[in-house]
């Protein structure tokens, strides 16, 4: 079962993709995230008798499947492979970061390019979508709070995230990552670490990164971030990006306007974005 939050005129819903349709769920639960918290087969049932649907060309847009009031934790330099790519050393904890809901959109939306850097950088990642509250979860445990995944553009403005010790500056700028195109829920995910994550820019496969590669397994970072603060149901973690990304290639590959960049996980979707300057974006 796929979940997702959509405009349509100018309204927020979330509903259950079927086909080329979604349900209406917001007689259900007012958002995504208290419909993540409900049982999953109450949701099944109450979208197989549901009247009220909308076709997906009907729509304004589709959203990011995150809520304002959501978090994203983000992993940086969680794959083997890429620690290699960036000359760094093994980790000892995971290194976690914050992104705001501002700086991320759904599929089919523009991404947008700063104007003040040119080192747009691209980053394809897993995101766990977490279903229930929780505190000091062990590792045992974890996967008992996931509800489901869904893809991440994470992307990154490279010059802006290293002027300082400190990554914020280069992970929020307004629009410039995306998360969808929906959540796949569990039961269509039996063993996330078997897949793999392709980052395509222009239809070429620039990222290709298998789960089973973590250095930090979704347990481990489930447990970890439980440590410090209460998930909450909706909250997403981004698990990291895999190595080929742009400033780590020679030339150097950052995105620019026009191009498309996509993420792509077998089971849960493909998110896709083309890329546009920050006054197109913003008009």
């Amino acid at each position: 079962m796929r979940l997702c939050r959509y405009k349509k005129d100018g309204k927020t819903h979330w509903g259950c993709l079927k086909d080329s349709e979604i349900v209406d769920l917001m007689e259900l639960a007012p958002t995504l995230s208290a419909g993540l918290n409900m049982d999953a087969e109450m949701i099944r049932n109450y979208a197989d008798t549901a009247t009220h649907a909308v076709a997906l060309s009907d729509i304004d847009r589709l959203l990011p499947p995150i809520s304002a009031e959501n978090r994203i934790f983000c992993i940086g330099i969680n794959y083997h492979k890429h620690v290699l790519e960036a000359g760094r050393e093994l980790p000892k904890h995971p290194s976690v970061f914050m992104r705001s809901t501002s700086s991320f959109v759904g599929s089919e939306v523009p991404v947008e390019k700063p104007n003040a850097s040119d080192k747009f950088d691209y980053e394809a990642e897993l995101g766990v979508v977490i279903g229930k509250t929780g505190r000091e979860i062990t590792e045992r445990d974890a996967m008992g709070y996931v509800a489901g995944y869904t893809c991440v553009a994470e992307n990154s403005v490279r010059d802006f995230q290293k002027h300082s010790t400190q990554v914020t500056a280069g992970k929020n700028f307004d629009y410039s990552g995306a998360m969808g195109p929906w959540v796949t829920l569990v039961d269509e995910i039996p063993s996330p670490k078997d897949l793999t994550v392709i980052g395509r820019l222009n239809d070429e496969i620039v990222q290709k990164g298998e789960i089973s590669d973590l250095i930090f397994s979704i347990p481990e970072l489930i447990s970890y971030v439980s440590t410090f603060t209460c998930l909450q149901p909706g909250d997403v973690i981004a698990t990291g990006t895999p190595d080929g990304v742009g400033f780590k290639r020679t030339p150097p590959r950052f995105l620019k306007p026009g191009d498309i960049f996509q993420v792509e996980i077998d089971g849960i979707g493909t998110l896709a974005n083309i890329v546009t300057t920050q006054m197109e974006q913003s008009a």
